[in-house]
């Protein structure tokens, strides 16, 4: 018997996300190709901006498993941070599907991808063509307490300091204290998965910052994106 494996997204009414994670199931079935062991069932379900629930989409997806011939069904976040999605929404929607399907087949939830250490070396490579001064890491935010303690470590991991979208300390809160310190040249890597509506926002919100202050030299990184590197370790994860 086999593992069948969802990978569950958040959702968004934005288009991009939807094709980045239309072309990351593309490039996972790439990497399948040749492996020795057959091909593993892998799909995608969504936390919100579906008709139905997630636990739904989880039952109908474990009921294709089983027809595959697979015992166990491995649910993995495609979430950065755990805030109250990973660590309570997900596992009772499991919870829910795991009671509807019985023991048809076993539901296992996986960390999220954000929790993998893997996830510092892509960040990495963000910034690997981009020459500054110093490094913001901008993230969402959640007023969920102890959310920042990832978001500082994974700054402080590639060598940049942290600021967030929804709550203190703001991009331009953090801007307007390394200009104040020297800075000329500073660059920002926006902590999301996929281009949408906030890396939009944030991109207008840089473009105020190069008004307010003509004499720095502002840069903006790309989120993560759909990328072979995201690709194999979500497969690594897979073959552990």
């Amino acid at each position: 018997m086999s593992s069948a494996y969802l990978l569950v997204s958040h959702g968004s009414r934005d288009p991009r996300p939807e094709i980045a994670l239309q072309q990351l199931i593309e490039l996972i079935d790439e990497k399948q190709q040749g492996y020795a062991s057959g091909k593993k069932l892998v799909g995608l379900a969504y936390l919100e901006t579906r008709p139905e629930p997630l636990h739904v989409q989880i039952k109908e997806f474990a009921h294709s498993a089983v027809v595959a011939g697979c015992d166990s069904l491995k649910i993995m976040p495609l979430f950065l941070l755990p805030g109250v999605h990973v660590m309570q929404e997900i596992p009772e929607e499991i919870a829910l599907a795991q009671q509807a399907v019985a023991e048809d087949i076993n539901l296992e939830l996986l960390p999220y991808i954000g929790s993998n250490p893997g996830l510092t070396q892509l960040l990495s490579q963000q910034l690997a063509d981009i020459t500054t001064e110093v490094w913001i890491l901008i993230a969402h935010g959640s007023r969920r307490p102890g959310f920042q303690q990832p978001v500082e470590n994974i700054a402080a991991n590639i060598g940049a300091i942290a600021a967030y979208w929804s709550v203190p300390p703001s991009l331009e809160t953090q801007v307007e204290q390394l200009v104040a310190a020297g800075q000329e040249k500073i660059a920002i890597l926006p902590y999301f998965l996929f281009a949408g509506g906030i890396t939009d926002a944030i991109a207008q919100l840089i473009e105020t910052l190069k008004l307010k202050f003509p004499a720095v030299t502002f840069q903006l990184a790309q989120p993560l994106g759909a990328s072979a590197e995201l690709a194999d370790m979500i497969w690594d994860l897979m073959n552990e």
